[in-house]
């Protein structure tokens, strides 16, 4: 059947005026996401006792007396381990005070000044960044003697605060806002709107990260060959072609949830909230494994937050299965019927041709059907398969109407809506997707009795 027109929905770009960019840095486990959920009134940031939980640099917006300003969150910084992954946390930690006008450096007052403390100073002296040095963890008066130690780093008065408990953040939010507007250039506008948020989900170690890192063609995020790398859901902004994207790298999703247990429950949770935030989710399914179970549960999460769907076969340079065996799989098993696109991080192999697909896929999921066109498609289906009967009464479809985009939402009148039946429904809905070109995107469809 012939595509009715289309009529797209201009989205008005909006723009937000932040103060600057903050940069949280620390040793392991001195509390710094538990702060910025403090300042941020929030639980974004993953927190657990385990030291070292936050590996990638997150960012948050923090609004305070009426200016609002972006924290970043990092992974904590150890100078004396020389492991593979403390390198990669340190790198990402060090980009972030780059990227920052001002820099917070968190440290445990309970335990006092360490030897890694100096060392970190030291490297942020040399960034020349301003720097407010954060004692935190002061939960009473008695503990304020270990903050007053930190004047020894000759980085300013220490901060006195409690993340735990909330003692001290009004003063430290006052030092933060009051510091940015003394830094020239620290003020500047940033897009709110008009952007296309793509969260990229899969199973762990289906190569999410890598995929982020080689669209972006730098390290964003800490990529390794042990699953579970990312434990929070890590934004990133960037700009293409004069298009907006925000690309959500999240924690790997199991579908058992007995498998769920501390930090790996909680950033499976951050990587739900991010689904829900986002307008495309892009569904990575590693190649070598082809697609399986949890690939599915997967892409019914995508579907259940409302995402317009893409699936990735990850990895392309490794396979050995072949692509229409995964694609006739795709078309049983996922409801939204969504495009199938490989990739190779490794390679570089179909990025850009996957960007344009996001771009696409986007232009349908924002998009408005005429009334008219509507109509005659929804002449056309019920033509196609009678609808249902209920006893002497059939149900009759009477007119039709697009309410809302982004997902696309239609309101289909009806003489009885008792007589829709969960068969005849899937139907329709699937034979508008198929009509109006919205392959990938949740089509919503609410009957509505006559009045």
């Amino acid at each position: 059947m012939s595509q009715g027109p289309q009529e797209q929905v201009e989205q008005q770009p909006q723009q937000r005026r932040l103060a600057g960019r903050v940069a949280v840095v620390g040793f392991p486990n001195a509390g710094k996401s538990t702060l910025i959920n403090r300042l941020t009134s929030s639980r974004q940031a993953v927190v657990h006792e385990t030291p070292g939980v936050t590996r990638d640099r997150t960012e948050t917006v923090c609004e305070w007396r009426g200016r609002e300003f972006v924290l970043i969150d990092t992974g904590g910084v150890d100078p004396g381990d020389g492991s593979p992954m403390q390198s990669e946390v340190a790198e990402q930690a060090r980009i972030a005070v780059q990227e920052a006008h001002l820099v917070l450096l968190v440290i445990d007052a309970r335990a006092g000044l360490a030897a890694g403390d100096e060392e970190i100073a030291q490297i942020l002296r040399r960034s020349r960044r301003p720097v407010l040095v954060v004692a935190n963890k002061v939960d009473d008066p008695s503990h304020e003697a270990g903050g007053m130690e930190l004047h020894a780093l000759g980085l300013g008065d220490p901060i006195s605060v409690s993340a735990l408990h909330g003692r001290g953040t009004g003063d430290l939010l006052d030092a933060i806002v009051e510091t940015l507007e003394r830094i020239d250039g620290a003020e500047h506008d940033e897009d709110a709107g008009d952007e296309i948020r793509v969260a990229i989900l899969g199973r762990p170690n289906v190569g999410k990260s890598s995929l982020l890192n080689a669209i972006l063609g730098r390290p964003r995020v800490i990529v390794s060959e042990v699953a579970g790398t990312t434990r929070d859901s890590v934004d990133t902004v960037f700009v293409r072609n004069e298009r907006h994207f925000r690309l959500i790298d999240t924690a790997g999703l199991r579908r058992k949830r007995k498998h769920r247990k501390g930090i790996e429950y909680y950033s499976e949770l951050r990587a739900l909230q991010a689904v829900g935030r986002a307008d495309i989710a892009l569904v990575l399914v590693d190649s070598s494994d082809g697609l399986v179970e949890g690939d599915l549960a997967v892409a019914d999460e995508a579907r259940k937050a409302g995402c317009a769907t893409l699936v990735v076969l990850s990895k392309w340079d490794i396979t050995t299965v072949e692509i229409e065996d995964v694609r006739e799989r795709m078309l049983v098993k996922l409801r939204q019927r969504p495009a199938l696109m490989t990739t190779s991080a490794l390679t570089g192999r179909n990025v850009d041709k996957l960007l344009d697909a996001v771009e696409e896929l986007f232009g349908r999921f924002t998009s408005r059907s005429g009334t008219g066109a509507l109509n005659r498609a929804m002449e056309e289906i019920t033509a196609k398969r009678e609808p249902p009967r209920g006893g002497r009464r059939r149900l009759n479809l009477l007119y039709a109407t697009q309410y809302d985009t982004r997902p696309p939402r239609f309101r289909i009148v009806v003489n009885d809506r008792s007589l829709v039946t969960r068969d005849y429904a899937y139907y329709v809905e699937n034979q508008l997707r198929a009509r109006l070109g919205l392959e990938g995107v949740p089509v919503i469809i609410d009957f509505q009795s006559r009045k």
